[in-house]
């Protein structure tokens, strides 16, 4: 029997500068195939409105539910504080 288990997959939290200047952060199992329906207009409705200007930050997780709570933790803050941990002032540690 296979092991449907999402555990042993990576999971990738990442946030997009747009732009606009604006943030779009989001999570996938696929960043590079992620970040292509980005640009293609395809990855979602955020970005095709603001338009793409770059990956500007990614981390691994191992545990869906954990990339869950960090993605929902990064899209509760406010783009100050977004781009303090894309510039590397703001510890991973949350």
């Amino acid at each position: 029997m296979r092991n449907s288990s999402h555990k042993s997959w990576k999971w990738y939290v990442y946030i997009i500068e747009c732009k606009d200047g604006t943030y779009y952060t989001g999570l996938t199992w696929k960043p590079e195939l992620r970040y292509d329906q980005h640009i293609s207009g395809l990855g979602s409705n955020y970005t095709s409105k603001h338009g793409v200007k770059r990956l500007a930050y990614s981390e691994e997780h191992q545990d869906l539910k954990i990339a869950r709570a960090r993605e929902k933790q990064i899209k509760d803050w406010s783009q100050i504080k977004k781009q303090k941990l894309i510039n590397g002032e703001w510890g991973r540690e949350w």
